[in-house]
C-alpha cells in the first residue's frame, strides 16, 4: 500500500480490486493537484457541503473525509475502493456518503470537485444532474490529466454551468475552474438515449456511461449471431452486460432461462434493466446486480455465462479484468456449464481459457473478432 502525502494528511491507499504485485497507484497527479488547490485556497475553512464526482479509488474522499463529502460515481469498484481506503486509514465508513450517478443529489452544495471522466457523455450527463444543486456562490473545480482535458471538455462546462478556464499544467495534470451562471439555459439533459435494434427488433436504452449509445457495436453484433439456444438452460449470466443486448437475445433463445445481468457500472445495470423490461414487459424473470465480476454469486449455480470483456479499468489497459471474469465464471458455472466469450483476435483469450478450463472451442471468427466457448468439466 502506497502513501499519498497532501496538505490534508498522509494516507495509505490501495487500488481495488486488491491484487498481488500491484504496480499502479490508487491516485494520480490530478488528485494531488486538486487537494493542494483546496488547501492553498482554504476552500474548507468554513466546512462546506462538499460533492465529489468520479473519485477513482477514494483518494479525494479519504483526504477530505473530515467534511463528510457526498461521493457520486458510476463505478461499483470505485465505491468499494473508497470503503476499503477509509478502512485502511481507520476512518469510519459513514464519513463519506456514497451514491451512484443516477441518484439525485440533495440540497445545494458549496464546493464541487469533479475528476474528469474518460467518457465525455458521462461528464455531460453529470453536469446536467448537478446544475439544480449549485448556486452562483458554489465553487466548482475539475481535475484531470492533460491528455484527458480537451476543448470539448471546457465547452461542456461553459454551456451547462458557466464560464470556465483552466490552470497551468503541473505534473501533466490540469485544473478546471467554473463560475456558475444560473441565468444560462443549457437545454434538457439528452440522457438516457435509446436506439432501435432491427434484428431482433427491440428498443435499447443507454445511459450516458454505456458503451456504444447510438447503435449496436460490431463485436456484440457478431456475438449475438451465435448465442446458443436451448429449452433446458435454467440460469444465464450476462457478465459485463452494458446495455443488456446480449442477455436479451439469450433470453429469447432460451425461453425457460432466468437471466442475471452484472456490470460494475450502475448505469449499465440500469440500462440493461430498462432494455429487458421494454422487451418482456415484466413477464420474464431477471435480476440485475452492480458487482465486482461474479463476487458473491453462488458456486455451481449457472448454466451459461456470456461475456464481452473490457480491456481497461480507468486509464489502465490490460487483461486483468478478463482473467478475473473467466476465473469467476469457472467457479459459478455448474459442471457441464459453458462460458462464451467474444473478443478482439489479438487479445488471445483462447490461451487463458485453455489454462483455466483445460479446453476451448473456436465457435466463429472474422478478421477482427473471435467467439470462444469453454466448458466446465
Amino acid at each position: 500500500m502506497e502513501k499519498l502525502s497532501v496538505p490534508q494528511g498522509r494516507f495509505g491507499l490501495s487500488r481495488y480490486p486488491v491484487r498481488k504485485k500491484e504496480t499502479l497507484r490508487a491516485w494520480d497527479a490530478a488528485d494531488e493537484y486538486l487537494l493542494n488547490e483546496v488547501a492553498d485556497k482554504n476552500l474548507t475553512a468554513v466546512a462546506p457541503r462538499l460533492l465529489i464526482l468520479n473519485d477513482g479509488f477514494g483518494a479525494l474522499s479519504v483526504a477530505l473525509s473530515d467534511f463528510m463529502p457526498a461521493m457520486m460515481s458510476d463505478s461499483y469498484l470505485a465505491q468499494q475502493a473508497t470503503l476499503l481506503n477509509l478502512q485502511n486509514n481507520q476512518i469510519r465508513p459513514d464519513r463519506v456518503r456514497l451514491s451512484s450517478c443516477l441518484d439525485r443529489p440533495d440540497g445545494i452544495y458549496d464546493l464541487v470537485l469533479v475528476k474528469i471522466p474518460k467518457n465525455r457523455s458521462l461528464l455531460e450527463d453529470q453536469l446536467f444532474r448537478i446544475r439544480p444543486h449549485i448556486n452562483k456562490d458554489t465553487k466548482i473545480i475539475g481535475a484531470g490529466m492533460v491528455k484527458g482535458i480537451h476543448r470539448s471538455t471546457l465547452e461542456l462546462f461553459n454551456h451547462i454551468l458557466g464560464p470556465t478556464h483552466t490552470s497551468l499544467a503541473r505534473k501533466k495534470a490540469r485544473l478546471i475552474f467554473c463560475e456558475p451562471d444560473m441565468t444560462i439555459d443549457p437545454g434538457d439533459n439528452p440522457y438516457p438515449r435509446t436506439f432501435s435494434l432491427d434484428k431482433p427488433r427491440h428498443e435499447i436504452t443507454c445511459h450516458s456511461n454505456v458503451f456504444s449509445q447510438s447503435g449496436l457495436d460490431i463485436g456484440t453484433r457478431f456475438f449475438i449471431e451465435y448465442i446458443p439456444a436451448s429449452d433446458q438452460t435454467s440460469t444465464i449470466i450476462d457478465l459485463g452486460c452494458g446495455n443488456g443486448i446480449i442477455g436479451l437475445v439469450a433470453a429469447e433463445l432460451n425461453p425457460n432461462a432466468e437471466l442475471l445481468f452484472i456490470d460494475e457500472s450502475f448505469m449499465s445495470v440500469e440500462s440493461a434493466k430498462a432494455t429487458f423490461n421494454a422487451a418482456f414487459g415484466g413477464l420474464r424473470k431477471a435480476d440485475y446486480q452492480p458487482n465486482d465480476c461474479l463476487a458473491g454469486i453462488a458456486e455451481n449455480s449457472a448454466d451459461l455465462v456470456l461475456c464481452n470483456p473490457p480491456f481497461h479499468q480507468h486509464a489502465a489497459i490490460g487483461d486483468v479484468t478478463a482473467w478475473q471474469m473467466f476465473g469467476d465464471a469457472k467457479k459459478v458455472l455448474k459442471r457441464g456449464g459453458e462460458l462464451w466469450v467474444v473478443g478482439n483476435r489479438h487479445l488471445a483469450y483462447h490461451v487463458k481459457l485453455k489454462r483455466l478450463f483445460g479446453n476451448y472451442v473456436n465457435i466463429a471468427s472474422n478478421n477482427k473478432f473471435v467467439i470462444l466457448k469453454a466448458k466446465k468439466r
